[in-house]
Order: C-alpha cells, then sequence, then structure tokens
C-alpha cells in the first residue's frame, strides 16, 4: 500500500499521530509514549495466533476533541474503529479532525463529512459497521468475528440510554426500557459471558463497549444515576471492558463525553 497524498495545512498535519506496532509516535506537540503490551485479556490468543502486518500504517479519521484539541474526541464509532485496529495488532496513522470546522482534505474523500473514515486498499471507507467488517475480512488474525445470533445482544441498550437521556418527564417509562435492556444483558452474560461471544473478547464487545462508557459518564453526569447493583454482570463486564489496555488508549476523555451530550440534554 503506497503512502497517502492527501493534502493537509500545517493544522492538520499537527494533528496527525502515528501509531506503529504498539507504540504511539505524536508529530509535532505529541510526546513518544509507550503502551503497556501484558493485556491479560489477548494474551492466551496471541499464543496461537500470528499477529497481523501491513506494510504501511492504516490512515483513519476520528474526530478530535473539543475540550483539549490534538486528543480523540467523544466518538463510540470511532473508537470501535480503533480498538478493532489496536486487538488486531494493525499500525495506523491516526487524523484528528476537527468537526466543527472541517478540513478541505478531509471532506474531499468524506462528503458527508462524518467520522470514521479509512483507507483501505486505496479505497476510503465510512460507517463503523462497513469499516470493521472490512478489516475483519482483510487482516482475520486475531478472529473479532461473532456468530450472527449472538450479534444483536445488547443492541438496543444504545438507543434506549439516549431516551432516557433526553427524558424531561421521570414517569416517562424511559428509565424502565434502559433497565429492562440492562437486566436482559446482565442475564445473558451471566450465562454466556465474561464477554458477549463467551471466553473471547469480540467485535459485538467493541461496538458495545465504547457505548456503556458514554451511558456511564453522561447519566452520572446529567441524571445521578448509575447501573443499578442489582445488575452485578452488567456492572462486572464494563469494569473488564474499560480496564483493557486498547480500550484505555482508544476511549475520550470524560469532559468529552459530557460536553458531546450536552446539546440533546440541553436542547
Amino acid at each position: 500500500m503506497s503512502t497517502a497524498t492527501i493534502p493537509q495545512t500545517a493544522a492538520a498535519l499537527s494533528s496527525s499521530i502515528k501509531h506503529i506496532g504498539r507504540n504511539t509516535v505524536l508529530s509535532q506537540n505529541f510526546s513518544l509514549f509507550a503502551t503497556n503490551t501484558s493485556n491479560r485479556f489477548r494474551r492466551s490468543r496471541n499464543l496461537t495466533v500470528a499477529m497481523s502486518t501491513v506494510s504501511d500504517p492504516i490512515e483513519v479519521c476520528v474526530k478530535d476533541s473539543v475540550t483539549s484539541p490534538g486528543k480523540l474526541g467523544d466518538c463510540p464509532f470511532c473508537q470501535r474503529v480503533l480498538l478493532t485496529l489496536e486487538e488486531k495488532h494493525l499500525a495506523y496513522d491516526l487524523k484528528l479532525v476537527d468537526l466543527s470546522n472541517k478540513p478541505e482534505w478531509f471532506l474531499k474523500f468524506s462528503t458527508e463529512g462524518k467520522v470514521p473514515v479509512i483507507k483501505l486498499d486505496e479505497k476510503w471507507i465510512a460507517d463503523s459497521d462497513v469499516i470493521t467488517q472490512s478489516l475483519e475480512e482483510k487482516y482475520p488474525n486475531p478472529p473479532l468475528g461473532i456468530p450472527p445470533e449472538k450479534a444483536s445482544v445488547g443492541s438496543k441498550i444504545f438507543s434506549t440510554f439516549i431516551g432516557f437521556l433526553k427524558s424531561k418527564d421521570p414517569n416517562d417509562g424511559t428509565e424502565q426500557a434502559l433497565l429492562s435492556e440492562l437486566t436482559s444483558f446482565n442475564d445473558y452474560i451471566k450465562e454466556n459471558g465474561p464477554f458477549i461471544n463467551g471466553k473471547e473478547v469480540s467485535a459485538a464487545d467493541f461496538s458495545l463497549g465504547p457505548k456503556l462508557y458514554h451511558l456511564e459518564i453522561a447519566l452520572g453526569h446529567y441524571k445521578n444515576w448509575s447501573v443499578p447493583d442489582s445488575l452485578p454482570y452488567v456492572k462486572s463486564y464494563m469494569k473488564t471492558i474499560f480496564s483493557m489496555d486498547s480500550f484505555i488508549k482508544t476511549r475520550a476523555l470524560p469532559e468529552d463525553v459530557i460536553a458531546g451530550w450536552r446539546p440533546k440534554v440541553m436542547g
């Protein structure tokens, strides 16, 4: 794969972050830091699965932070893609996009101005569903796919969370709708966990995990609400996912999550 030739302004270039192997090299205003590679959740898989490699870093555009420019923004769909890249040990070139002032170089290949977008086989691909499936097909090791019958597990949690977050009426049933979905997920994990696909983390966890992270922060801030202790398997699942090295590396700042949801709460 050839090196990308995307016209970029100096400001855009300063937001480019190159991730190679398990180290992250931050250009210009960023410093070099190393990532802990002792993640116990992927250790067993690494014993039998060869590491995926690419000749050049995969270019990926994600949301820039609105509270601390130069850091990852609060998009759970962007984090889903980054988690996939991290868990597949793929080198990537991270480009942070200010969505309030989208640069021309970005709009040339993302006509709708949406993130995440990645460049794969010289083609730009949008939509986290399409991106993660494309990565799975091109780089099948380690495998992150999930059986179709498990793909919908926990899929309604995010929409019911948004409904409750936006609600102004405590008696409109939105809280109960969220609790119902979380209870179903709690029961599923109790019988089938610790992850959605059993013992191994999968693409389904990388889709749901960032959404639960937003749920925890946004509802805690705006509603003073948290997952009840009566749902211990949900709480344990969240703790496990949130503590993964790849999740810590790709998560948004809590203040970005709060700022990101403010228009929906106040609007």
